[in-house]
């Protein structure tokens, strides 16, 4: 009879200065790109506090972790992603975790936002709209607070 083992991410599995993904950095050529995505780290940045750890930040890619041990539906968890942006052909990808957590936070999150979304958790923002990164900075705090909530932060 044979045995599975569940995954379990290790804590020294996600470091910082590790990339946690394969990615090719796709800003060469995009200034506009770049512009959105520096944007969007500095919305990301001050939410770097207590176990929110900043991941990568370089290269066209950032991402916010929370490094508390957690359990899900039975399953636990060493990390789990908060938000992410990467530069990518045409638009930033803004992923954005907490919609995963609760499913009815998409109803919290301004209309003109939610037309970027495009699949479950990712934004595609091709402008650099300060009224969106508004929403954006909102949509980041409201996801934080689910976090806390849960207890994940």
């Amino acid at each position: 009879m044979a045995t599975t083992k569940k995954s379990v991410l290790k804590k020294d599995s996600i470091k910082k200065d590790k990339p946690l993904m394969k990615y090719t950095d796709k800003s060469a050529g995009q200034p506009e790109m770049v512009l959105i995505f520096e944007k969007l780290k500095s919305l990301m940045m001050p939410f770097e506090k207590g176990a929110i750890k900043v991941h990568g930040g370089t290269g066209g890619q950032i991402s916010l972790i929370s490094h508390k041990a957690i359990e899900v539906q039975g399953r636990k968890m060493s990390a789990v992603w908060f938000v992410s942006a990467l530069i990518q052909k045409g638009y930033v990808g803004f992923y954005y975790m907490p919609i995963y957590g609760y499913k009815s936070l998409g109803e919290k999150l301004h209309p003109d936002l939610m037309k970027c979304l495009k699949g479950k958790a990712c934004f595609h923002i091709k402008k650099n709209d300060e009224t969106l990164f508004k929403q954006i900075t909102e949509a980041i705090k409201i996801g934080y607070d689910c976090y806390k909530k849960l207890g994940w932060v």
